[in-house]
């Protein structure tokens, strides 16, 4: 994968850094976590079922950390859908599209949310990539589920392409077959390029930091993706923990 990325520079890197090293010398080993949320507002109801969108905008790496920061999506899956092959994987995707798998509450966010975040967060017009990812795997698609999100998608591809004037958009609209989770080292991959944030986390392992809401949002947060509010929101309250001295929650 060839999309271009740089090194995201956190708040505080220097002391944040420096407390790091102090945790990690200390005689006992601590576990260091944010409770599994950022706000009250990911919660879902236990009678609301979530519900699922799929979408291909170009690398999954950074379509995964564009939604996760949503309030109201609660978890995200970086994958492959789109294509034909059984069981693709990264060294053999086949004809399929790589992907991000949302799940969120609807009543805190609804499809058509999604779809504005979906054509805000890449170039609908670029053929057969996005940026300087080029190939068939970062085409762009909009994956329905039943005929009410297929009418909302084409509704607003239309409205997109009004605005492109005389670029044509290129995405597509698919009622999603299948979706094939990608391998393990693919999955909050923004989030695991910044240690500081996994070790503030409490270094989950793979199968829970996957499923976390919260690592959900810090992989948006780490790739500087979220919405400003959001983005600001969340650097306040690391603010918060390194005026607190760091409060500590063991495992239980």
């Amino acid at each position: 994968m060839r999309f271009s990325r740089r090194h995201v520079s956190l708040p505080h890197l220097s002391i944040l850094c420096s407390v790091v090293l102090i945790i990690l010398t200390a005689e006992k080993a601590v576990s260091i976590r944010f409770p599994d949320r950022i706000s009250e507002s990911v919660k879902t109801a236990s009678n609301q079922p979530l519900r699922t969108a799929v979408f291909a905008l170009g690398s999954f790496w950074r379509s995964e950390a564009v939604f996760g920061c949503l309030d109201g999506v609660v978890r995200t899956t970086a994958g492959y859908a789109g294509g034909s092959k059984v069981n693709p994987d990264y060294r053999s995707w086949g004809d399929h599209a790589e992907s991000v798998q949302i799940e969120y509450n609807p009543r805190l966010i609804n499809f058509r949310q999604l779809l504005e975040v979906f054509w805000s967060s890449h170039d609908s017009r670029q053929v057969f990539g996005q940026g300087p990812d080029v190939g068939n795997q970062y085409r762009s698609i909009i994956f329905t589920n039943g005929t009410e999100e297929s009418r909302l998608a084409a509704v607003s591809k239309e409205r997109e392409q009004t605005a492109s004037k005389s670029s044509i958009v290129t995405t597509q609209i698919q009622q999603l077959a299948m979706f094939y989770p990608a391998e393990p080292e693919h999955q909050k991959f923004e989030l695991k390029r910044n240690p500081f944030l996994l070790q503030l986390m409490g270094n989950l392992p793979e199968e829970e930091l996957e499923k976390s809401t919260l690592a959900a949002k810090l992989n948006g947060f780490a790739a500087e993706v979220c919405p400003p509010m959001i983005q600001r929101q969340i650097s306040a309250r690391i603010d918060e923990i390194i005026r607190r001295g760091w409060p500590i929650l063991r495992e239980l």
